[in-house]
């Protein structure tokens, strides 16, 4: 079973590109993609959050704001702002985010090969979550967010990626948050045909990011039967060796009735805890805790790490098992209303900031999870606890849409 194949993309006019692409529609709140499209008519958040668009008071799940993405995406098209490549391609496309540098290829992914498993996840994924993203496909007639893939990198490819993305690209913009994006085309013969035999001596892909997204494809698969494109899911695919992983923090609303003084006492049965200065970690089964206007660097002890299932040997999971549920009652972190997750994008300063102005009682900052661990996990059909990565830079939407 082939696991890619080239697609005729959809795709701005590469002048319009830097006004039209942008975050993806899950990282940012309705009032955030408000206040950034305001004035922007070709913003693709009028596609990707159309609720934008709508009173304020609009539910973002109701069917006007479906039919308001159509309306929106339609007129793109029309107006020439997105046009259609006229044959199937691959499409290369590098992200430069200070001084980090990836490359991904972008294909349309196997629905069949994700569900049987070759295109592997490691993330539960919510239903309501999953309806959302198949009702916006579907009433678009398109993919227009992709899903991050990546691969065990394999030299020679690499190699021929370096080759072409030495040309001059199709597009190249300066994102307004610095990020430089920059695409090439692949139309030759024996370019699409090299790319497709190296991706088909893999033995498997991995999900990074993107996993409502995939899971929706493969349900509209089923659906459809496979009829038109609806086989296949918009992706890029990048070599594990050039992902950049941040960490996903957390902070806990309160102290789950426990006096300072007590939860300080039953950490140290837990960490070796020293005061820092340094509020990230530097190893991995070190954390960063935030409290009473003060850092101190928490090491697991021994006696905690001595699993040899990777996923017990998340930090994690560590952090989960030992600490969030058996002192703060945080049963299940994905539904619990004392816990929020801050993305390690926004630094260590916003937890401090949460728990300064009192809205949070105290604050971990975590270690990233390594890419090996999530391939480990995944191949040996392991599911990593929610919230267990942060990936950076973050793909566009709009840049590409896979019509299907």
């Amino acid at each position: 079973m082939a696991l890619i194949k080239p697609f005729a993309a959809l795709r701005p006019q590469p002048q319009l590109a830097a006004e039209i692409c942008e975050l993806p529609y899950d990282v940012l709140s309705s009032a955030e993609a408000r206040q950034q499209a305001q004035g922007r008519p070709l913003s693709f958040f009028h596609v990707s959050k159309p609720e934008i668009d709508l009173p304020e008071s609009t539910d973002p799940y109701s069917s006007a704001v479906y039919d308001k993405a159509r309306e929106n995406f339609t007129a793109l098209i029309k107006q020439g702002a997105l046009q259609h490549e006229k044959k199937p391609c691959f499409y290369l496309y590098r992200q430069i985010m200070g001084g980090h540098s990836q490359t991904g290829l972008v294909a349309a992914a196997s629905c069949e090969a994700y569900l049987q498993g070759t295109i592997k996840k490691h993330e539960l994924t919510r239903i309501d979550k999953e309806e959302d993203r198949i009702r916006h496909i579907e009433t678009l007639n398109s993919q227009t967010g992709p899903v991050f893939l990546t691969y065990r990198a394999d030299p020679a490819f690499d190699a021929f990626i370096t080759q072409k993305t030495s040309e001059k690209p199709d597009t190249d913009f300066k994102a307004r948050d610095g990020v430089q994006h920059s695409t090439w085309t692949l139309r030759n013969a024996a370019e699409i045909q090299m790319v497709e035999n190296t991706f088909a001596k893999m033995s498997a892909l991995y999900i990074a990011d993107g996993h409502h997204r995939s899971a929706a494809a493969g349900r509209i698969f089923q659906k459809r039967k496979g009829a038109g494109d609806s086989g296949w899911f918009l992706s890029v695919i990048f070599p594990h060796n050039q992902m950049q992983i941040l960490p996903y923090n957390r902070v806990l609303r309160d102290l789950n009735g426990l006096q300072p003084s007590q939860l300080l006492q039953k950490l140290e049965t837990i960490f070796d805890m020293t005061p820092t200065t340094e509020p990230q970690p530097s190893a991995k089964h070190q954390l960063g805790f935030y409290f009473q206007n003060r850092w101190n660097r928490l090491t697991f002890k021994p006696a905690f790490t001595t699993s040899k299932d990777p996923i017990e040997q998340l930090d994690v999971t560590l952090l989960q098992k030992n600490v969030l549920a058996p002192l703060f009652r945080i049963e299940d972190p994905r539904t619990s209303k004392h816990i929020q997750f801050v993305g390690g994008i926004r630094g260590t300063g916003e937890l401090e900031k949460l728990v300064n102005i009192g809205e949070f009682a105290c604050a971990f900052s975590m270690f990233p999870t390594g890419i090996e661990d999530l391939m480990s996990i995944a191949d040996a059909g392991g599911i990593m606890p929610p919230k267990s990565t942060w990936f950076e830079p973050k793909l566009r939407d709009g840049l590409f849409s896979h019509m299907i």
